[in-house]
């Protein structure tokens, strides 16, 4: 439109505006810095030169350049050439005011603001964009964090459970070596079948180990109890609850932990583990008669059980003295239409 238009522009400068023109637009849509704000410049000036000899609504392609300049990186460059938008059009105004009618100078005022704005708005969309984006790299590395904690806990419950009992294993056999030669094998069979089970849970932390069973759980530590020569009961009261896998794995990751302790810390004889449900909550207690806590407060054991319990919406109390050894009391709230009829 413009080459063939029946202005005083000769075709070679029309020819030479509209390639300047274009090379202007690549160069502001390729940068965001100083080199921004000089093709803007340029482009602003080139439809200037247009509005005057052509057709005045040629200002209308400034808008192109007004996205672009709301995309730079620094607030100066974007002031700078809003500046230069504004002496665009009031120099076209100056120039064209005798020729245009009240409606044409309206439709001109209107464009001039709203270009005027433009780069703003896209500075506080590219701003929020630019804010969501880091948010999303946080909230990233929060999980990432989280997972690596998870798996943390994980490794503390499991291996270090299993590692333990294989630790008291051997010590026992270095001990019966002297004693009683003829039970090494049998200790050696039992350290053998352990490092399996530990071989096992390493495979089961590597698949995410998804489920993990309170009864086979509860069977498990009580093997592993009654290995230390630690005599183990187990009392169910409540085996018509159906926990979800979820409640049903923290609840045996808790006993596995509190087991665990047993045998590093109690130096018990007996232990019992006890289900109960009552009043809208189900739990599990275990209590030994050993030294009791002798301490407290330190390590990861008792805040990964507290933890997992805050997850369930409920919560996890550990007691213990010298004189009446060590009560752990784990409880969950019971969903609705589980409890059992009283």
């Amino acid at each position: 439109m413009v080459l063939w238009s029946h202005s005083v522009l000769p075709f070679m400068a029309k020819i030479a505006i509209l390639g300047l023109y274009l090379a202007a637009f690549y160069m502001s849509l390729w940068n965001r810095d100083w080199k921004l704000l000089l093709a803007s410049l340029v482009g602003f000036l080139l439809i200037n030169i247009l509005a005057i000899y052509e057709d005045i609504f040629m200002l209308i392609f400034g808008f192109t350049f007004a996205d672009l300049l709301g995309r730079a990186k620094s607030k100066w460059h974007i002031a700078s050439g809003m500046l230069g938008m504004a002496v665009m059009f009031l120099i076209v105004l100056r120039m064209t005011t005798d020729s245009l009618v009240p409606a044409d100078s309206q439709v001109l005022a209107s464009m001039m603001i709203i270009q005027l704005v433009f780069p703003v708005l896209i500075y506080f969309v590219e701003k929020s964009k630019n804010l969501q984006s880091k948010l999303a790299d946080v909230n990233t590395q929060l999980v990432q964090q989280e997972e690596r904690q998870r798996i943390a806990r994980d490794l503390h419950d499991t291996i270090g459970h299993t590692l333990t009992m294989i630790k008291v294993k051997t010590e026992l056999t270095t001990k019966l070596i002297d004693r009683d030669p003829s039970s090494v094998k049998q200790e050696l069979n039992d350290i053998l079948a352990t490092t399996r089970t530990a071989l096992k849970q390493v495979r089961e932390l590597v698949s995410d180990m998804n489920f993990v069973s309170l009864q086979t759980e509860l069977l498990h530590c009580q093997q592993l109890l009654q290995s230390a020569h630690i005599t183990t009961t187990i009392n169910n009261h409540c085996p018509k609850i159906v926990l979800s896998s979820v409640e049903e794995t923290m609840l045996a990751l808790c006993v596995r932990e509190a087991t665990t302790n047993m045998l590093k810390h109690s130096q018990a004889q007996s232990c019992q583990m006890k289900i109960q449900c009552q009043k809208g909550q189900y739990t599990v207690a275990i209590q030994d008669d050993g030294i009791g806590l002798q301490q407290e407060g330190l390590g990861n054991g008792i805040n990964s059980m507290k933890e997992r319990m805050r997850v369930l919406h409920g919560y996890a109390l550990i007691e213990g003295n010298t004189t009446t050894g060590t009560s752990v009391l784990f409880s969950i709230p019971i969903q609705d239409g589980k409890e059992p009829p009283t």
